[in-house]
C-alpha cells in the first residue's frame, strides 16, 4: 500500500507539472515542471517522504528507457540538426561537463566528510 501511496504522490506533482504548463505556456516539459514542484515540497518540508522514495526507487531502475523517446525523438529531425552539427556538439559537451561538475560540487557539499585512511 505504501508503494501505491508513493505512485500517487508522484503522479500529483506529475499533474501539477502538467497543469502549470499548460495554464503558464512554459516552454518545459510536464515531467520536469513536476520534478521541480516535488523539489520544492522536498525543501519546505526538510526531508523526502519515505513513500515517495519508495515509489521512485523502481523508476530510477528504468530511468535509461524513460530517456529513451527523447533519444529517438532526436532522429526525427536529424535533417535539421545536421546543419547545426558543431554547435550541437558543443552544447552537448558542455552541458555533460557541467551537469558532471555540479553533481560532484554537490555530493562534496552534501554528503558527510569520512575520516582519512578510511575505505567504504
Amino acid at each position: 500500500m505504501q508503494l501505491l501511496h508513493g505512485f500517487l504522490w508522484l503522479t500529483a506533482f506529475w499533474l501539477a507539472g502538467n497543469l502549470a504548463v499548460e495554464l503558464g505556456h512554459l516552454p518545459l516539459s510536464p515531467g520536469v515542471v513536476g520534478l521541480m514542484l516535488l523539489t520544492l515540497y522536498f525543501i519546505a518540508r526538510g526531508r523526502v517522504h519515505g513513500t515517495i522514495a519508495k515509489a521512485s526507487q523502481p523508476l530510477i531502475m528504468m530511468l535509461a528507457m524513460l530517456i529513451m523517446p527523447g533519444v529517438v525523438g532526436v532522429f526525427q529531425v536529424l535533417d535539421q540538426i545536421g546543419t547545426h552539427w558543431l554547435a550541437v556538439m558543443m552544447s552537448l559537451t558542455l552541458g555533460t561537463l557541467l551537469s558532471v561538475a555540479s553533481t560532484l560540487w554537490l555530493m562534496r557539499r552534501l554528503l558527510p566528510a569520512s575520516p582519512r585512511g578510511e575505505d567504504s
